[in-house]
């Protein structure tokens, strides 16, 4: 078993020795452990303090492309260098990397794909208390949207199995660390998702429009033309959410045939067409 512990990088010449001087070399459960720098377009000396600290690959972007692609670069190289497990950290050295054997845990016993770890916001001193009240509702926010119990969602410091590094996709070019736990549940689980947006705003509506008929056959209906008007409105929403859910899951199983493909030619040792270049140039 490998591990790779891959590090974004734009211009953290500063403190990548302090975060590199941290990382093990050993982890419980694992043969190998590598490290791997993703220099997104520095322009201070990143990769040479990299490889001053013995990194074991370095991987560079020729312009700052932003966190997330750094990020998915990092695991694809991690990939192509046989990872079985990646650690994802930052080179500000925010994250404790005595924790690493607790974050890969999980995945070495399959009870996860991707295991996210929890920084101990209360206790940061220059989290200002707004930062600190706004990862709180964040967190909060992707717990309800997504039916996961993560602490941290901004957190970078993350485990990722193998197999779920392949079919990670990030789209938002400033940020990885909210956006693969959304995403994730919208993509895969999209009736649950607009179905329970749907099926709330048809029932308020149709609470509203219950009202409204009481209203009206106990002769008080012209008082409330606005209950009216409201509750068509929701059950006009709810219905069409309700309808874009039904169509959301349709393409989600779409999504899931495409990324099994996808999956599959990755497998593959060489493409189809490389083979048939191979063959045509024995010939």
């Amino acid at each position: 078993m490998k591990l790779i512990i891959q590090i974004p990088c734009y211009n953290e010449a500063e403190t990548l020795a302090t975060t590199l001087a941290a990382l093990p070399r050993t982890v419980a459960g694992f043969d190998e452990v590598e490290w791997l720098i993703v220099d997104d377009g520095s322009s201070d000396d990143t990769v040479r303090v990299a490889r001053h600290n013995h990194v074991d690959h370095v991987v560079r972007h020729t312009r700052n492309q932003g966190l997330s692609q750094a990020f998915i670069t990092g695991l694809q190289n991690s990939i192509r260098f046989g990872a079985d497990v990646i650690v994802n950290t930052d080179a500000d050295n925010q994250y404790n990397a005595d924790d690493i054997p607790c974050l890969t845990a999980p995945i070495l016993a399959n009870q996860a794909d991707i295991v996210i770890g929890a920084r101990p916001i209360e206790a940061i001193e220059h989290f200002s208390l707004t930062k600190k009240l706004l990862q709180r509702l964040g967190s909060w926010v992707v717990r309800v949207a997504s039916g996961t119990d993560v602490v941290d969602a901004p957190s970078g410091f993350r485990a990722i199995s193998r197999a779920a590094a392949q079919r990670l996709a990030v789209f938002n070019d400033y940020t990885y660390t909210l956006e693969t736990i959304i995403r994730i549940f919208v993509v895969y689980r999209p009736f649950r998702f607009f179905g329970t947006i749907g099926a709330v705003a048809f029932l308020i509506g149709f609470v509203i429009g219950l009202r409204f008929l009481w209203k009206y056959f106990g002769g008080e209906g012209e008082g409330h033309i606005q209950s009216l008007i409201l509750a068509s409105a929701l059950l006009i929403i709810g219905f069409q959410t309700i309808l874009v859910a039904f169509l959301a899951d349709l393409l989600a199983a779409n999504r899931m045939l495409l990324e099994d493909v996808r999956f599959s030619l990755r497998q593959m040792p060489e493409s189809p067409r490389k083979l048939r270049m191979a063959k045509k140039a024995r010939g």
